[in-house]
């Protein structure tokens, strides 16, 4: 059988597929279909019946409230008409009665108005055909945006109610983008699709959308029918390969959405956050900002964009071991450990994971990194664009200052105005504030023409502090204390920079 436009008609004579007979899209060879060995359970779920791997095609149509249908009387055209199957169940057979046909098949239909005609014709011939179905009404739950019950129409309709585009069958995955998408919690390999049977048994289906969406086998997004009940369940275990490909299939959860994202730990700004597609942290310990959106419409929310949010990554941040925690749908919690490490230093872009609204992100903080590490982190895209450092004392133009991340000392100091008059151009003293709440207090050779040296020009960190001296005068004390954490300095560095 070749491929039949829209509204050309299939008989009760021939064993229809359910997409045959509502449309006749199909063509021959999608009719051969082989399915699993079965297993017994009932339905509803708590009951047992057979789990097939995917709906045979070759059902009949059942008919419902709502089915538009012709009844064709050979060589009696008076007899013929074309009417629709009311609320009660019943289609009207002009002068012969109303007939029931809720719960029949086309060819059950059929033989009972053969009967009805039989009153009045010795050999009557009739043709029941489905000219236009009823919605599906279908429910949706397990990992879907927006879990409940829904109707699928055989054409989409508009927010106007009118109807779009040519004709579209009532699939799986138009049901799952009627839901509002698949999570990145889906588990694409055993959706579970519960079909209602006559005496109250049942079926359930097993349908593996990762061969849909990988190798496009569309026979496993199967034409639904009315009743169906739709189960996406939890994956046991996301691979991060797959966190990209569960975001872009035509079954997906909307990416624009702004989501509610909390993020802790390393971060200049810990706390819960609202993270759009595109943003961008300007200065450390300021939230990042939304860009424009043309880009916020094709970009996803992921992990680094809730970190910039956030913020940036503080310099100690341990990039290797990041934790990002998700609440299924079905309540449970699910932990992944993400190494940005590797995207930084790889390319290895499956890691900066893409989020979902309530997902937790926690940047532990790193025991021992070396000053490279540090200056790589601080370069990333997810660390702030211009640090804030203090150069204090003897210098043009005294006070806080926004430099790049890793700017050496030295170009701080011209930064500000560079030496005055009266400064001591040999050396300054350099504070820096730790992770535990203390700061150390070092001195530092000055050499303007100098390059990047730890120990005489390092690289500055956000709320570093350069002194410059006049006449030994200091306000931080001895070279090399320690001042305790919480303390006075805290006090210091806050009045210098600002912040509670």
């Amino acid at each position: 059988m070749g491929l039949v436009r829209v509204g050309l008609l299939k008989t009760c004579a021939v064993s229809t597929s359910l997409l045959a007979t509502m449309v006749g899209l199909l063509p021959s060879s999608a009719l051969a279909q082989t399915s699993l060995p079965q297993r017994s359970t009932q339905f509803p779920p708590n009951a047992v019946a057979p789990v097939i791997n995917r709906p045979p095609i070759d059902e009949d149509y059942i008919l419902g409230p709502g089915d538009r249908v012709k009844i064709d009387v050979l060589k009696a055209p008076q007899y013929s008409l074309e009417t629709q199957v009311l609320v009660d169940g019943t289609i009207s057979l002009l002068q012969f009665g109303s007939l029931p046909v809720r719960g029949l098949s086309l060819t059950e239909a059929t033989a009972r108005a053969t009967e009805k005609y039989r009153k009045v014709l010795r050999y009557p011939v009739v043709t029941i055909t489905l000219l236009t179905p009823r919605p599906v009404k279908v429910t949706v739950a397990g990992e879907v945006s927006r879990r409940g019950a829904y109707d699928v129409t055989l054409n989409p309709v508009s927010d106007t109610g009118n109807i779009v585009g040519s004709a579209n069958l009532p699939t799986l995955t138009r049901a799952l983008k009627l839901a509002g998408g698949i999570t990145q919690s889906a588990d694409l390999n055993r959706v579970e699709i519960r079909r209602a049977q006559r005496g109250g048994t049942g079926q359930v289906y097993t349908v593996n959308l990762w061969e849909f969406v990988r190798n496009g086998d569309t026979s496993q997004d199967v034409v639904l029918r009315d009743g169906d009940s739709i189960f996406v369940p939890t994956a046991e275990k996301l691979d991060l390969t797959d966190s990209y490909q569960l975001a872009t299939t035509s079954f997906s959860a909307e990416k624009i959405q702004p989501l509610n994202i909390t993020v802790v730990g390393e971060v200049y700004r810990p706390g819960t956050h609202t993270v759009e597609s595109s943003v961008r942290v300007p200065t450390a310990g300021i939230p990042g900002e939304a860009r424009d959106s043309f880009n916020q419409a094709r970009i996803f929310p992921t992990l680094t964009r809730a970190i910039q949010t956030a913020g940036g990554i503080k310099p100690m941040a341990n990039l290797r071991n990041i934790e990002v925690r998700r609440i299924t749908q079905q309540g449970t919690q699910q932990t992944f450990k993400v190494d940005l490490w590797a995207l930084l230093q790889s390319g290895d872009q499956t890691q900066d994971l893409i989020l979902q609204d309530r997902d937790t992100i926690v940047v532990p903080q790193a025991t021992n990194l070396t000053n490279a590490e540090i200056a790589t982190a601080s370069a990333a895209s997810f660390s702030p664009d211009r640090i804030r450092v203090a150069v204090m004392g003897e210098v043009g133009t005294p006070g806080v200052i926004e430099v790049p991340p890793n700017t050496p000392l030295n170009k701080a100091i011209l930064t500000a105005g560079g030496f005055n008059s009266r400064a001591i151009r040999s050396k300054v003293d350099f504070v820096r504030l730790n992770p535990d709440g203390t700061a150390v207090k070092r001195e530092v050779k000055v050499d303007l023409a100098a390059g990047y040296d730890e120990a005489n020009n390092p690289p500055l960190r956000n709320e570093d502090v350069i002194i410059v001296k006049r006449s030994g005068l200091s306000i931080f004390g001895e070279s090399g204390q320690v001042f305790g954490p919480l303390g006075g300095i805290i006090s210091v560095f806050r009045a210098i920079f600002g912040g509670p």
